[in-house]
């Protein structure tokens, strides 16, 4: 995680502190939770269980009641504290706090007596890490939606931001790779240039890949080509808008476009004398506006 501001900690908790978010297997990937770490303390002693959603406010959890947790609970007027734990990619150690909780309610899971989901609902606000790391999911997923026809040119400066590996990648058409260079990305789609007969390649389904650093991990966005435009000066070249498929879009991909938004927007409100804002992105359709042939002498296929 990079660095948060107070302010932003509270706009967050204040935004989004009414949402709950389902633990899904991509949604503990995203967010580095460590599921064998998590308990529920009851007194002096530590149950296992499953947090199955979140948010500010309160949490639900799988957990195995035979052992005698109902009675804990009883002795102790339902108060307990839920330990989360997450491994950061950019911290060693992994973060770990409790959150106070009481149990407010539970229901049976899956039909069985044993296992059951307990309804948690906090005690206070809970710690700036667990904001923090939900609040940079839920600002993504939002802003996926309200910004998704915003486009990030990719310079030099922006790829180093994004910690984009390279401009050169790989689109998948039909199963079938092929090498390309990646003009623009936005939440929604990415313009690429390549080599090809357009009117073979509009409508197919694509598949396009996008390496990051920092930490390191790769996506892969599924798609079409919507439309394409010739490049100046190449004929050999041409250049596709891909609009990714509704739904499809890795968490993963929406939080590192969201970050950098985020920061091209807090660059724009305080500019340095010293440096200019970074050139984010201009509105228009998935990756599609602009012209390829601004500069028809940057883009070569490499062999």
């Amino acid at each position: 995680m990079g660095i948060v501001t107070s302010q932003k900690i509270t706009a967050y908790y204040e935004r989004y502190k009414g949402i709950d978010v389902t633990f899904t297997k991509e949604i503990i990937q995203v967010t580095g939770l460590v599921t064998q770490q998590v308990h529920l303390k009851c007194g002096s002693d530590f149950w296992p269980c499953v947090i199955y959603s979140s948010s500010f406010t309160g949490a639900k959890v799988v957990i195995n009641i035979k052992s005698g947790l109902m009675e804990k609970l009883h002795d102790v007027n339902n108060y307990a504290n839920l330990r989360y734990c997450f491994k950061m990619p950019d911290k060693s150690n992994p973060v770990i706090f409790f959150v106070a909780t009481r149990v407010v309610g539970q229901t049976a899971y899956g039909g069985s007596s044993d296992v059951v989901i307990l309804n948690l609902q906090f005690t206070q606000r809970p710690p700036d890490d667990l904001i923090e790391i939900m609040g940079r999911l839920l600002d993504a997923n939002i802003n996926s939606a309200k910004r998704r026809e915003e486009r990030i040119v990719l310079t030099d400066e922006t790829q180093r931001k994004l910690g984009i590996q390279s401009k050169e990648s790989a689109v998948f058409i039909q199963g079938v790779p092929r090498r390309c260079i990646v003009r623009d990305i936005s939440f929604s789609g990415a313009k690429i240039i390549m080599m090809g007969v357009a009117k073979f390649l509009v409508d197919k389904e694509s598949a396009l890949r996008i390496d990051f650093d920092d930490p390191r991990e790769s996506f892969l966005l599924k798609g079409k080509f919507v439309r394409y435009e010739n490049v100046e000066g190449k004929k050999e070249l041409i250049a596709l808008a891909l609009q990714f498929t509704e739904g499809s879009v890795p968490m993963g991909y929406k939080m590192r476009v969201n970050d950098f938004l985020s920061s091209v927007r807090a660059d724009n409100r305080n500019p340095s004398p010293e440096k200019g804002s970074v050139p984010a992105a201009g509105n228009g359709a998935a990756a599609g506006g602009g012209s390829a042939a601004a500069d028809p002498s940057a883009f070569s296929i490499p062999d």
